[in-house]
């Protein structure tokens, strides 16, 4: 894959998306731009933002109303992520095994360089009923 060109509106999506904690809608992330005199337009916040989740440097989920949050990644190698479906509090989720079921799913059928999504969604201990 070809390196991005560091455009000014790739530079403003990411210097955003570095001071934020957690995830963040394209329109929340378009509208701090804008807070801080960026003149960048919505529609060039989402195509930053594929082009970003693409080259794996934002991470990106979806809600359980069909909206994508983005963040900036803070692990570098292939993850997932379990979400909590009332706060949205998010953590980081190794899973070799989902992993090595992937790959023997794939191997099984003569597919190679998988790639896959999964997201799991619960709701975290702060925000169970006591």
């Amino acid at each position: 894959m070809a390196t991005p060109r560091n455009t000014v509106q790739r530079r403003e999506v990411l210097d955003v998306l570095t001071r934020v904690q957690g995830f963040v809608s394209a329109q929340e992330l378009h509208s701090r731009i804008r807070s801080d005199s960026g003149q960048v337009a919505l529609a060039t916040v989402y195509t930053q933002l594929k082009k970003l989740v693409s080259s794996g440097e934002v991470d990106v989920v979806m809600t359980d109303r069909g909206e994508s949050l983005y963040r900036r990644c803070v692990v570098e190698a292939h993850h997932h992520h379990l979400s909590c479906r009332q706060c949205g509090a998010t953590v980081e989720v190794d899973a070799p095994d989902l992993e090595q079921w992937t790959n023997d799913i794939g191997g099984r059928f003569g597919y190679r360089d998988l790639r896959h999504v999964v997201e799991f969604t619960g709701v975290c201990t702060s925000c169970q009923p006591r």
